[in-house]
């Protein structure tokens, strides 16, 4: 159980440093169905859209494993 959450850290921390590189390849985050707002100075993202395609992929990436 303790290697799956270190796996599971590692794999957060590397998306997150590669996420500013990946955000100009590809358009996820700014798919029409994700929402956007500005609320007192700070930004809210709710990507739904980015969610659905993410789940797809990995979905089927799981039937073909």
């Amino acid at each position: 159980m303790l290697k799956w959450l270190i796996v599971l850290f590692a794999a957060v921390f590397v998306v997150g440093l590669l996420q500013p590189r990946m955000a100009r390849l590809m358009p996820l985050g700014r798919l029409p169905g994700d929402i956007r707002f500005r609320l007192r100075g700070r930004e809210y993202s709710f990507p739904f859209a980015s969610a659905i395609v993410f789940s797809l992929i990995a979905g089927i990436i799981g039937w073909l494993l």
